[in-house]
């Protein structure tokens, strides 16, 4: 687990436990000498968690455990204040369907209240953890090539996640001392247990990109037996650090040796299963507004209501995706091009249905007909295919999963538009690939869920 997954995981342990506390102290100073009977009774506790998960929820979906957020105050105030109110709301409208969820009047806003006070006070002293430089690890790269420094300036742009580069050890006495971005090179590989208790290291990370002959393995086995040092791979740390793999350093082994086939396997056989039951209520809650949207396009703009697209499924077969038709129907007179900001050719609904992810709801008869699945790489137009398959290393293993409706690429990275952009959103789709879970899932649906309510990421 990364150092920012595994901060984050206790932010959300320790605010659950602070809502579970409000709703606690909202309860005592409510009913005095009789909340014990109120919490013990009528299922007290279960309505206390039910207020601390939505609370946590509208704190996720207004980026609040975002460590950059954090950092900001004006921005931290302002989320702060609208989850409490998008919680406020929710528990009101739950509370009017199921009247007997209330604990009692009174304790609902009072709770609010508290854990409004509470989290300022907590989220001065989480920013004050978060920056302070006992609590970030050292780490030192082994290694000083292009790899080395693209491994030291991905770990620089994520201060959130708790490393600090402490330098570059390498092969060249001549290099020692010169920047290779911010941290310098401070010493050569014969020095390499030196300058770990000189620079209180504590973790090691291997970059070099030819190893054959160069690496100090004396010294790296008596630091790993000894176990004064965590020892880790570029490829692994990396992956760890941006939920990505490295196209440029990736080995066959790393893909190979990934583990949990038969675990996986099963949970394939039940996700079909459950992309089944998404699609088909999906579909019956989804029908009002696809009628809607259906009569929209049609008074806005001449042409079919829905478009159909050839694009690469599962072992690279050829299926037509379904969508609402967001564009002009001579779109592409000229040819497939790729869709960029502000583009010329979406009509007015198309825009809006766009940007809120609409036009992607008949996609649920795709993953009904078993060409997609509702969590997976994004299906590409055949005529990109071979063009990025020919650029970008391991494109093809995209195509060992269901395409899907959203993913872990199309949470992480801005819609692409260019080589380049399928080229890092690739990195994404072969991080998904190697480590899909339900875990993963999990975590996939609820950025999926925040980016339509901020209507991010689109085009």
């Amino acid at each position: 687990m990364s150092g920012s997954r595994f901060r984050k995981g206790c932010l959300l342990v320790i605010e659950g436990l602070l809502g579970l506390l409000c709703g606690v102290l909202a309860v005592r100073i409510r009913f005095a000498d009789e909340a014990l009977e109120q919490l013990t009774t009528g299922q007290g506790w279960l309505k206390l968690l039910l207020f601390a998960l939505i609370v946590q929820g509208a704190f996720y979906l207004f980026d609040l455990y975002d460590f950059q957020m954090i950092r900001r105050w004006s921005a931290l105030t302002l989320r702060l204040a609208q989850a409490v109110g998008l919680a406020a709301i929710t528990l009101a409208l739950i509370f009017y369907a199921l009247p007997w969820m209330m604990t009692g009047r009174g304790v609902f806003l009072l709770s609010l209240l508290l854990m409004t006070l509470l989290m300022v006070s907590w989220r001065l002293v989480a920013r004050w953890l978060l920056g302070h430089p006992r609590l970030v690890e050292r780490v030192l790269i082994l290694g000083t090539d292009e790899n080395a420094v693209e491994l030291a300036r991905e770990t620089l742009e994520r201060r959130e996640a708790g490393y600090q580069i402490v330098g570059f050890v390498g092969d060249d006495a001549k290099l020692v001392g010169r920047s290779l971005l911010n941290p310098c090179v401070v010493g050569v590989f014969d020095e390499l247990e030196t300058l770990i208790q000189r620079h209180q290291a504590e973790r090691l990370v291997v970059a070099l990109s030819d190893r054959r002959g160069r690496l100090p393995l004396e010294a790296l086995l008596r630091l790993r037996l000894s176990n004064e040092i965590e020892i880790e791979e570029a490829a692994s740390f990396y992956e760890r650090l941006t939920g990505k793999l490295s196209t440029e350093t990736l080995r066959p082994a790393w893909l190979i040796f990934s583990g949990g086939t038969r675990g996986l396997r099963i949970y394939q056989r039940a996700r079909r299963a459950l992309d089944v039951a998404c699609a088909l209520g999906g579909l019956l809650l989804a029908s009002p507004l696809m009628l809607l949207v259906a009569l929209a396009i049609r008074l806005d703009s001449r042409g079919p209501v829905f478009y159909t697209q050839e694009r690469v499924g599962l072992h690279n077969r050829i299926f037509r995706i379904i969508k609402f038709r967001s564009m002009r129907t001579d779109a592409e007179a000229a040819g497939p091009v790729w869709a960029g900001q502000a583009d010329a050719r979406v009509t007015r609904v198309g825009r809006i249905i766009r940007k809120l992810r609409i036009d992607e709801l008949p996609q649920f008869i795709n993953i009904l007909r078993g060409e997609m699945s509702l969590i997976g790489p994004r299906p590409e137009r055949p005529v990109f295919v071979e063009q990025l398959a020919r650029e970008i290393p391991w494109y093809a293993q995209r195509h060992l999963v269901r395409p899907g409706l959203t993913g872990w690429a199309q949470v992480c990275f801005p819609y692409g538009a260019s080589v380049e952009d399928a080229k890092e959103k690739h990195k994404y789709d072969l991080y998904y690939i190697r480590n899909q879970s339900p875990l993963l899932d999990g975590l996939i649906v609820l950025e999926t869920a925040r980016l339509v309510l901020f209507g991010r990421n689109a085009r």
